[in-house]
């Protein structure tokens, strides 16, 4: 026997599995890194913008022009119902306000679907000019824009977050396209800048514990800001709150027997969890937290979850091959089947919805299926069904012309 003595011979034997103990602690530190959700960095700003980049790049508006000029369809079908919306029209007039005062519901509506409209209206003229060229539009989209950011100076009363998410998601999409695709210049883009960074940013970038649709509105209209105002510290918290609100808002069975929760919320038990989504206490794969509520409000979260996606996939950092992407695709999916007219289950909703989704499927349906290949029967047949989408008046406009079927 070696003569060591008895301490040394004691350490020694009890190395090897202190060292397996210690390597396999080290190994799961690195596995819970990883399984993060912003441990792949998809939720970081990239080194640089990629612009135009707000849900629509460059390359998608060269294929729906391409696709309008050939006169094919449902591009050709869905030009001409904007072009032919209240939207386009070259003789509409601004009607800018310095306070944006919006009740529950729209009540008071000081400015708030003017806000909003003309948003839209800035949004469509700008589409307008990069697929006919017609410098009209790109000037008319600058007058709307020049407009509110020579006025606004604050929105007010219980539903400004909402509002300033709805009208602030359109905005830069706007300033984009004719920032990145006009030449001949504008003028007061400085000013329009400022006006997204002080009177809109700081009323959506820190969120809201409401109902989750706010919050994803939210998210979307302090996304596209970042983007067009190169603020990779603002898209960054942005990214990171939609990521966790995104999961507390559509349910997979992966998530275990409950839905996640935002923490903010203090959602601490299963009762409070059922209250919040609307007294639903079975949960499936693709519910969302306003299922039992009701459809219309379920669309909107579901496609401001497309549109961050969207832009974030142009940005260089592909969320649809997350988690993001699964929900968005069981969210469309679940909802489809009972707009197209299946009858609920006595379990879901009471065995009563109100149906209403609106014209959301084709930016999240164009990711999924037509680049991923996924089959996504019924969201297929409600978004051809649907077709040509136009605008809800709120935040969304135009996606078959944008969206439909492009690979890019």
């Amino acid at each position: 026997m070696p003569n060591t003595p008895a301490p040394a011979r004691h350490r020694r034997r009890h190395r090897t599995p202190l060292l397996a103990t210690l390597a396999t602690t080290v190994t799961a530190l690195v596995a819970a890194l990883l399984a993060w959700p912003g441990a792949d960095r998809a939720d970081a700003a990239p080194s640089a913008f990629t612009h135009p980049g707000v849900t629509v790049s460059r390359s998608q508006l060269d294929f729906a022009r391409a696709k309008v000029d050939a006169g094919a369809q449902p591009w050709k079908s869905a030009y001409d119902q904007m072009l032919a919306s209240k939207y386009a029209s070259l003789t509409r007039t601004p009607k800018p306000r310095a306070t944006v005062e919006c009740g529950s519901y729209s009540n008071p509506n000081y400015g708030c679907t003017d806000e909003r409209e003309d948003a839209i209206a800035a949004y469509t003229d700008a589409l307008a000019w990069y697929l006919t060229r017609d410098e009209r539009y790109a000037k008319k989209s600058i007058e709307l824009m020049d407009a509110w950011s020579a006025t606004i100076k604050d929105h007010t009363n219980s539903n400004a977050p909402l509002q300033t998410g709805w009208a602030g998601s359109s905005w830069p999409r706007a300033a984009e396209i004719i920032t990145y695709t006009y030449s001949g210049g504008w003028a007061n883009e400085g000013r329009f800048k400022t006006m997204l960074r002080d009177v809109y940013l700081p009323e959506v970038i820190n969120g809201s514990n409401s109902n989750g649709n706010w919050e994803l509105s939210m998210m979307e209209a302090a996304v596209g800001i970042s983007v067009f105002l190169e603020d990779k510290a603002s898209y960054d918290k942005a990214m990171a709150r939609f990521r966790t609100r995104a999961a507390a808002y559509v349910y997979l069975s992966s998530d275990g027997a409950l839905p996640r929760t935002v923490p903010s919320q203090n959602l601490d038990t299963k009762d409070k969890i059922v209250k919040y989504w609307q007294g639903q206490s079975t949960f499936v794969t693709g519910l969302t937290q306003e299922t039992c509520r009701d459809f219309t409000h379920t669309g909107y979260g579901i496609s401001a979850i497309s549109h961050i996606a969207e832009t974030s996939r142009i940005q260089g950092q592909d969320l649809y091959g997350t988690d993001i992407g699964q929900r968005l695709q069981q969210a469309l999916g679940f909802q489809a089947r009972y707009e197209l007219g299946e009858a609920p289950p006595s379990w879901l909703c009471g065995g009563t919805l109100t149906r209403g989704l609106g014209p959301v499927t084709e930016v999240g349906y164009n990711a999924m299926h037509t680049r991923l290949g996924n089959g996504m029967t019924n969201t297929q047949k409600l978004t051809e069904r649907s077709r040509p989408a136009g605008s809800n008046n709120l935040f969304v406009a135009w996606e078959t012309l944008t969206h439909a079927e492009n690979p890019n």
